[in-house]
């Protein structure tokens, strides 16, 4: 199973604070079942251009690289782009694609949405080779996301949930669970910040998942995941 969403790269951001730290939440990722692994840490234009947060990201990977083993997952380097107004006319916004794909994961704002901001999403998601991820859609339900949701269905952005939103029996658990069952979450993420309060989840997402609407489901997500992350090309799946 691909991970579209981490904080695994160390004194990145508020996720893994070590080296150390992100060598238990890889190996725990991949006990989980996890075979890829995008690290998305948060990128806010108000603190770094696109180019000083590249040189960040890759100092802390340069640090994570010699613990790395084959009891973790694959990393592909990514960001998680917190919204700005005029996201979509931003030259260099493009640099924050997951590397080797045309895969972008936006944060969106935590407040009310309205038409303009939603409006500059899509017309992110026009530009040539550019893939918009929705990041962790569930955080949104307070702000009126449901409203403009089926614009981003429309216009073939994708959306991603966390793995903790269908644990625990919530109000959210429940509206995610359904919005699933439609055909309207296409990614799973584990938003992963450490092993203590925000530890990986998606193996026990999965088996959520499982008992509440059946594998048939996780072979979609699966499918979907992988074309995903492969643009489009086939992979081979690897059986769980």
């Amino acid at each position: 199973m691909i991970d579209f969403h981490s904080h695994i790269l160390p004194e990145m951001d508020d996720g893994s604070k070590s080296v150390e730290e992100s060598c238990k939440m890889l190996r725990e990722s991949f006990l989980q079942g996890v075979s890829q692994i995008v690290a998305t840490p948060h990128f806010y234009a108000e603190e770094n251009s696109p180019k000083r947060f590249l040189e960040r990201r890759k100092e802390s990977f340069e640090k994570l690289k010699p613990s790395l083993d084959a009891d973790m997952p694959e990393i592909f380097l990514g960001a998680e782009v917190k919204y700005f107004e005029g996201i979509s006319r931003a030259d260099d916004v493009g640099l924050l694609k997951t590397e080797g794909t045309d895969l972008l994961l936006v944060e969106m704002p935590f407040m009310t949405w309205n038409q303009r901001i939603v409006n500059d999403v899509v017309e992110l998601a026009f530009q040539r080779h550019t893939k918009v991820i929705i990041a962790h859609v569930e955080r949104y339900f307070r702000f009126g996301a449901e409203k403009f949701l089926p614009e981003f269905y429309r216009n073939d952005i994708l959306i991603q949930a966390n793995a903790e939103s269908f644990i625990g029996g919530k109000f959210a658990t429940r509206k995610v669970m359904n919005m699933l069952k439609d055909g309207r979450i296409d990614l799973l993420g584990s938003d992963c910040h450490n092993m203590g309060r925000r530890p990986p989840l998606l193996g026990d997402a999965r088996k959520e998942i499982s008992k509440r609407i059946g594998n048939n489901m996780l072979d979609k997500l699966d499918e979907k995941a992988y074309n995903s992350l492969y643009s489009g090309e086939i992979a081979n799946i690897p059986d769980e």
